[in-house]
């Protein structure tokens, strides 16, 4: 598997961006149900230990001083590997049907400056089969570097949303409801598509870096992301490990929403495990998206 979910013909009753599939019969009800994504939200959270990633971060930092691996990045390459092995991760409902996405697709959004009233831009990552921590640290950095260099939007989805609040009131309205047609039946223009986070696999917000806590972000009824995840600032917290001693360990915590109807808790539980382990074991970092974890679940 590639970036690409499954490069496969697209058949009848399949969208641009996704390809349909057979829900069991509970999840296909329940899409008319509650045809709401918001409706169907499910919290998750949780609280990663991260003491063995600082350090493999900081040993990795030193050996390319030209750009700097995060938390955040190590959260990203982990995310993308966990929809990658757990596909159900990556399905949507939308126009009361089930999808699978395309590709695996990770957003998240840039703030220009850190002040009061800056510019927040839209960043949009499709991670490559052969694709390590290292190589995607260098895409986000550069993208993000590139961002920053002006305080305002210079292309893109940014720049689309810009022209779009230009319009006067009423045709706006008459815009949206238009839009939102052609998304519930999946026929949205690629220009309206291509990099909005409403379209990912998973939003992800960092609010370590503006030194806010996690918190449950909703999901979107337009669109196709079923997964929101935040992760918090960094802090020291005494754990119980393994052997049944008490250690303080540096802890980040994370909310996720998540859409129920994609998958049952049990399998979101099995996902969050994969993640923890990532954390926990770091040099996983550093396989090939398409190398299995070998995680035994």
């Amino acid at each position: 598997m590639s970036e690409k979910v499954k490069k496969a013909k697209r058949k009848w009753g399949d969208r641009r961006d996704g390809r349909r599939v057979r829900a069991p019969g509970m999840q296909t009800v329940m899409a008319y149900l509650f045809p709401k994504r918001t409706d169907c939200e499910v919290y998750l959270n949780d609280t990663l230990d991260v003491t063995e990633l600082l350090k493999y971060i900081e040993a990795k930092n030193a050996s390319h001083p030209d750009f700097k691996t995060t938390v955040f990045h190590c959260a990203i390459v982990a995310l993308a590997r966990m929809v990658r092995e757990r596909p159900l991760m990556n399905r949507f409902v939308q126009g009361y049907r089930m999808y699978e996405h395309n590709e695996i697709s990770l957003a998240f959004v840039v703030k220009r400056r850190f002040a009061d009233g800056a510019d927040e831009s839209l960043m949009f990552l499709v991670p490559k089969e052969d694709d390590v921590l290292d190589t995607v640290s260098q895409k986000i950095c550069g993208n993000v570097k590139e961002t920053r260099k002006s305080e305002t939007s210079t292309g893109g989805i940014d720049a689309l949303l810009d022209g779009f609040a230009k319009l006067p009131r009423l045709v706006l309205i008459i815009a949206i409801r238009i839009i939102r047609w052609l998304d519930f039946w999946g026929i949205n223009p690629k220009v309206l598509t291509d990099g909005d986070p409403n379209y990912s696999s998973v939003f992800c917000s960092n609010l370590g870096s503006i030194k806010a806590p996690s918190v449950y972000h909703h999901l979107n009824n337009y669109g196709t992301n079923s997964i929101m995840i935040t992760f918090g600032t960094i802090h020291k917290e005494e754990l119980i490990m393994p052997d049944g001693t008490k250690q303080i360990r540096d802890v980040i915590d994370f909310g996720a929403t998540l859409d129920e109807r994609i998958a049952d808790g049990f399998y979101f539980a099995r996902s969050l495990k994969l993640v923890k382990h990532i954390f926990e074991h770091p040099e996983m970092l550093d396989k090939p998206l398409n190398e299995p974890s070998g995680f035994e679940y």
